[in-house]
């Protein structure tokens, strides 16, 4: 069965989510140095790994420092995934959005109101499908980046995974 790592990228840590398309297998928001390793873990621990990046795009406003450090990531996260030979792509987030959403301007939160929608079971677990320790929801331990590279998963699942 096909394995995707979702990484929503950050210029000192980034967020990403290992799924088979029905199961979460890990999910976590660290920093880039360990998201880094962490493809080469899951590389040699899990067959069939394809890795789903977050790009960035331009859109004609001016971007900071934080950005081309971001993207800077980006290459390493490539590199690796070259170096291993791991089938990667990168997606981008008007691609999601309106992928998750059918609308390119929803927000954060239209996207997470989405996955709930299609994943969560809120009528046992609560407003985010989440749940508690004792009774885990789907989105059991999901925050704000968490969110976003299960969103890069799901676009990725939906459209390119064989």
């Amino acid at each position: 069965m096909k394995k995707v790592l979702a990484i929503d990228p950050g210029d000192t840590e980034s967020a990403y989510v290992l799924w088979d398309g029905e199961n979460i297998i890990d999910k976590a928001k660290e920093k880039n140095d360990i998201v880094l390793r962490k493809i080469s873990e899951i590389f040699f621990d899990v067959p069939n790994l394809e890795v789903a990046i977050e790009m960035v795009a331009s859109y004609g406003m001016p971007v900071g420092k934080t950005v081309f450090d971001t993207c800077v990531w980006i290459g390493r996260f490539i590199q690796v995934c070259d170096s291993l030979s791991v089938k990667y792509r990168q997606v981008y987030r008007k691609e999601i959005v309106s992928h998750i959403c059918h609308s390119a301007r929803a927000k954060d939160s239209n996207v997470i109101q989405a996955l709930v929608d299609r994943f969560g079971d809120v009528h046992e677990h609560g407003k985010y499908g989440k749940g508690t320790k004792k009774n885990p929801g789907f989105f059991y331990g999901f925050y704000k980046d968490v969110w976003q590279s299960f969103a890069v998963g799901v676009f990725y699942f939906d459209n390119f995974a064989e």
